[in-house]
């Protein structure tokens, strides 16, 4: 075996602490600060959860959150309350509602880059953190509004404070665990404290380190936990008890359990095993549950074989360096610490075998708790910043030729080849399928409403987030013209010019080119995503409504409000009442969706409508607005023929008017 004295003096290429964040501001500023203005509020949870936020801001009431006037029980407080926070600054706007998950990208990729250049060095630092900034998911997961990105921040925050207390006996560091996790509570529920002990105590025992269990501050820091996670709850509970005589997990009007039962048992049990009242979610296939993942972390999962591989070939020495008394001979150290002392030299070596098993389980059990649970696209984004960290470290020994404790590398640097030329294949036909989308509308005018160049093929039954990316068709790419040219170009050129670097052996340039190449396919992305403002957004009816007509004026949605809660938010500070919806309350049937549970309150305003109540207002007293999608559509012509006045159409949402509009 050839040791660290054997193998050529090499020092590996590494940017300076200076180079490395003025790449990582720019690739901030360009993929997700620049992005923060366009489009406007999304139809569905992104304006819902601002409506939320909304509510806190003009209401002064932090405690019982309220959708469109109706409570709102189903989640923790903490990205509302930022949000909140964001308005006041910053006024109630797209801007101030996603500034929360920019921020908390930025601080993944700051965690990423401490964690990678302290268990792997600098260049691994630099990769991590280009791995949270230019990767598919978390781009395309902080397009909208929900807390993913903030507790994954949070998570790995308490993890990272976790090892970092273990290893500098710093109780301070064990206090910002216990805080972190507390506010990742309030920002997810219970899933955090159970992440993070299904990583946390499992590494506690494999290392034996369970015996320094008081150093962990259980009864302070349990307490401190409590006094940030629990009084939210408490109050919550308190403001929002138990009404009538509820019996089983279906309500009905005046009779409803309250907070604790909702939010515990509903929102948390019985959602992870599927028995949640209303079923309005969906999960994912189990194939593509698993594969989804090379999507969210590409171009970063090319990698990941890699990174498989070396765990694989590793594997009889998993345990080593983990225990404290466990590792080699001082003879081993003293041949294999040439350039830094015996005791950093091992100290550095235990913190990354350490490091590797706590991020290897905190994502393992993540991604299994989710393939078993309920799940959506984004729940096990928590997840991806540890494998990316991961990825990095494995990278980036490879590029520096070294191996586990100075021996030779355990992977040639063909594989990093062999990465490079798919992702350059990769590239060529995406590059194809764009200009391909590009030629076929050659002929078509530019088209300000993609909506009506769409599909409607119902993926999923648009329960899935992405579902809406199944619909588009060869002419909506008459709408796509810009940012389809410029995420083809990146393509064709990025990825080939970085596997001619690859094969100079010009490693640091070839990885960062894969970066860049990355960052300027998701800046197009961001322009064809503004692009379907139309379909997605449903501000522009909300724009009409305020530029012509009255602050008497109601406002009325044929659905669940969700389909027009763009419109509610946009329209509240004129209109300064809850938008009506025709709709059962408190349905047995789940219509609804997150309405449904403060439906049922006896308190709960009379918004709800029925068919024969819309008929008779309409018409009378003030003037009224009605919107509906395209499938709403025909029930609201019918009920209502000869007395609707048709104001404005945009992709498959129509508003109407019951007068004519002077």
């Amino acid at each position: 075996m050839e040791n660290a004295q054997n193998l050529p003096n090499r020092t590996p290429q590494v940017p300076s602490k200076l180079a490395a964040w003025t790449l990582l501001g720019a690739i901030f500023l360009a993929v997700q600060f620049a992005s923060l203005f366009t489009p406007p509020l999304l139809d569905d949870v992104d304006a819902s959860h601002a409506q939320v936020a909304k509510h806190m801001d003009q209401s002064g009431d932090w405690i019982t959150m309220k959708l469109n006037g109706i409570r709102y029980l189903e989640k923790p407080p903490l990205p509302y309350w930022l949000d909140a926070a964001g308005y006041w600054i910053f006024g109630q706007n797209v801007f101030a509602t996603h500034l929360p998950n920019a921020l908390a990208i930025l601080g993944l990729a700051w965690l990423a880059w401490l964690w990678g250049s302290r268990g792997w060095g600098r260049r691994a630092g630099l990769y991590a953190a280009l791995g949270v900034l230019t990767s598919i998911g978390p781009f395309l997961f902080t397009r909208f509004a929900i807390p993913e990105a903030l507790l994954s921040f949070l998570l790995l925050y308490a993890l990272w404070s976790f090892i970092t207390g273990l290893e500098s006996r710093n109780p301070i560091r064990f206090y910002g665990m216990w805080a972190a996790l507390a506010l990742a509570t309030l920002t997810k529920g219970l899933i955090a404290p159970v992440f993070f002990a299904a990583a946390a105590i499992p590494l506690l025992l494999l290392s034996g380190q369970w015996r320094r269990w008081r150093e962990l501050k259980p009864v302070t820091g349990v307490l401190l936990f409590l006094a940030v996670a629990a009084p939210w709850h408490i109050l919550a509970g308190l403001a929002n008890p138990d009404q009538g005589h509820p019996v089983g997990n279906h309500p009905t009007p005046g009779n409803v359990h309250g907070f604790w039962y909702f939010y515990f048992v509903n929102e948390h049990f019985l959602r992870f095993v599927g028995g949640r009242f209303p079923h309005d979610y969906n999960k994912m296939p189990f194939a593509w549950y698993w594969l989804a993942h090379l999507v969210w972390l590409f171009p970063w999962s090319l990698f990941l074989p890699a990174l498989l591989v070396v765990a694989w070939r590793t594997r009889h020495a998993w345990m080593q360096h983990l225990h404290r008394d466990s590792g080699q001979t001082v003879d081993f150290y003293l041949d294999h610490a040439a350039r830094e002392d015996v005791a950093s030299y091992v100290a550095r070596l235990k913190f990354r075998v350490r490091s590797t098993w706590l991020l290897a389980l905190f994502s393992g059990f993540t991604l299994l708790f989710f393939a078993i649970s309920t799940n959506q696209e984004y729940y096990t984004f928590p997840a991806w910043t540890p494998i990316l960290i991961l990825i990095a470290g494995v990278l980036a020994g490879i590029e520096e030729r070294r191996g586990p404790e100075g021996q030779k590398p355990l992977l040639s640097q063909k594989w990093l080849s062999g990465a490079q030329m798919v992702f350059s294949v990769a590239g060529v036909l995406a590059a194809v399928a764009l200009g391909s989308g590009l030629w076929e509308s050659r002929n078509l005018p530019f088209v300000s409403d993609i909506g009506t160049l769409l599909a409607h093929r119902d993926v999923g039954g648009y329960t899935l987030s992405m579902s809406h990316l199944f619909d588009l068709t060869g002419p909506s790419f008459a709408a796509l013209r810009l940012p389809a040219m410029i995420a083809a170009i990146a393509l064709l050129i990025g990825p080939a010019f970085g596997w001619v670097l690859r094969v100079r052996r010009k490693h640091l340039a070839a990885t960062v080119s894969i970066a860049l190449t990355s960052a300027v396919f998701l800046i197009a992305a961001h322009i064809a995503f503004a692009r379907f403002e139309p379909m997605l957004s449903s501000k522009q009816l909300a724009d009409t409504i305020v530029s012509k007509g009255s602050p008497a004026d109601s406002f009325i949605i044929y659905g669940d409000q969700s389909d027009a809660s763009s419109v509610v938010f946009y329209t509240h500070k004129f209109l300064q009442k809850p938008a009506y919806i025709v709709m059962e309350p408190c349905s047995p049937h789940g219509n609804g969706s997150s309405l449904l549970w403060g439906s049922c309150y006896p308190d709960a305003p009379k918004i709800f409508l029925s068919d024969d109540q819309l008929s008779k207002m309409w018409g009378t007293g003030e003037r009224k607005w009605l919107f509906a999608q395209d499938t709403n559509q025909p029930k609201a012509e019918q009920l209502l023929a000869g007395r609707l006045y048709h104001v404005q159409s945009i992709a498959d949402k129509a508003l109407w008017t019951d007068r004519p509009l002077k």
